[in-house]
């Protein structure tokens, strides 16, 4: 994603208007909830989707190939509630 920059003030209840091009990058509508992060830079904005999908990239790091984390927990459930 190319960076944008924006300048926009807070309203009324602590409100800040998102420009169309932010929204549209973050391909976020109305009614989409948002993460909000603040550290030492300063306020990060992210769609729910972007986090989901950056914390898929990191857990990919440490799964081989061809290995389904998904799976493997289904199983290890099924076993569990078979010796319930």
């Amino acid at each position: 994603m190319s960076s944008l920059t924006a300048r926009t003030k807070i309203g009324a209840g602590g409100r800040i208007v998102i420009p169309r091009e932010m929204r549209a990058a973050l391909e976020v509508r109305e009614g989409d909830e948002l993460l909000l992060e603040v550290d030492a830079q300063g306020l990060h904005v992210r769609s729910v989707r972007q986090a989901v999908r950056r914390a898929q990239e990191v857990v990919a790091k440490y799964v081989k190939p061809g290995r389904s984390l998904s799976e493997e927990l289904l199983a290890e459930r099924r076993r569990d509630a078979e010796r319930e």
